[in-house]
């Protein structure tokens, strides 16, 4: 009897948000008109904006490259040849030139490019889920809940991001693992903040306090019709974070604090290549522009999807 009295209490609550619910908020079932208007934002990211499709296009690459890269490289990206391919320029045999040790560049920057991706993956995987645990928590319940949570975030803000991250990696070791750890860290406060923020604003929707008034519970209310209204501002954020990741990954190998060599990493061959900057222009070149891009090409993507996701955004 009470399992069929809460699937009915749920029941009214969709059915009374998609009455009630404002432009651009959804509910867990949607709308017609909301899933059109997406499909109709999406439509116009893709074709509308040809800077979007060409981010769109050098993440695809970039994604490609990261799971196939060290296999389709032309050569084995740490094989040796100081004898006679040290320090050369691009050439036919050797598109990006090679290194002081005689390394094919171009086969090591593909290789990096997996690197890269793992580090992304593993850092913005675990700040997404904890940090939208921490703030739709300290969101939803509010009070001193709230307050613990947020002063607990706010330690972790008090610190400009990329020094606090370098202050953990020193600590823990000088190894790409480490820096997931202190990137992670630095990371996560960010997405709370940003959880709890949506969350203050969703639950004082009408169809939150129509579901709460006929007592759906706490915990399914947040899980099944609050967090999805969040979902599409994570994903812009997600989308922009995956180059800062990247970037600050870079930045800690190329001090010391991360992938060492002889890793692909392209921070850690920036790193070495400052060495050789003058006789050997490619050697920091590439792997520079290779990271630039990846940048500027999820910037791009994340710019875009916030214009087709966020209806708020007034960008048309």
């Amino acid at each position: 009897m009470g399992t069929d009295t809460a699937a009915t209490a749920e029941r009214a609550a969709v059915s009374y948000a998609s009455d009630v619910s404002p432009p651009g908020v959804t509910t867990l079932t949607g709308t017609s008109g909301a899933q059109s208007q997406l499909r109709r934002n999406l439509k116009r990211f893709l074709i509308g904006n040809k800077l979007n499709l060409v981010g769109l296009v050098i993440v695809v690459l970039f994604f490609v490259l990261a799971i196939f890269g060290q296999t389709l490289a032309p050569a084995d990206p740490y094989a040796q040849d100081i004898t006679g391919a040290k320090l050369l320029a691009p050439s036919f045999s050797h598109p990006l030139g090679t290194d002081e040790l005689g390394r094919d560049l171009l086969s090591r920057v593909m290789a990096g490019t997996r690197i890269s991706l793992q580090v992304a993956v593993v850092v913005l995987g675990f700040a997404v889920v904890f940090g939208t645990l921490v703030g739709s928590v300290a969101g939803y319940f509010g009070g001193i809940v709230d307050e613990i949570l947020m002063r607990f975030t706010d330690m972790f803000l008090a610190f400009p991001a990329l020094i606090l991250a370098i202050a953990i990696a020193a600590s823990l070791g000088r190894e790409l693992h480490w820096t997931m750890v202190a990137l992670a860290t630095v990371f996560w406060p960010w997405y709370a903040r940003l959880v709890r923020g949506q969350i203050l604003t969703i639950r004082e929707r009408d169809y939150v306090t129509a579901a709460q008034s006929i007592g759906l519970s706490g915990p399914r209310l947040l899980a099944r019709h609050i967090l999805p209204n969040a979902v599409s501002v994570i994903i812009i954020q997600l989308t922009l974070d995956v180059g800062y990741a990247i970037l600050a990954t870079s930045s800690l190998s190329f001090i010391g604090l991360g992938a060492q060599p002889p890793s692909p990493e392209w921070g850690t061959m920036m790193s070495t290549a400052r060495n050789y900057f003058r006789e050997a222009w490619w050697y920091t070149t590439f792997p520079g522009l290779a990271l630039t891009l990846t940048v500027f090409a999820f910037n791009v993507l994340g710019d875009g999807l916030q214009d087709a996701l966020d209806p708020r955004s007034g960008r048309r």
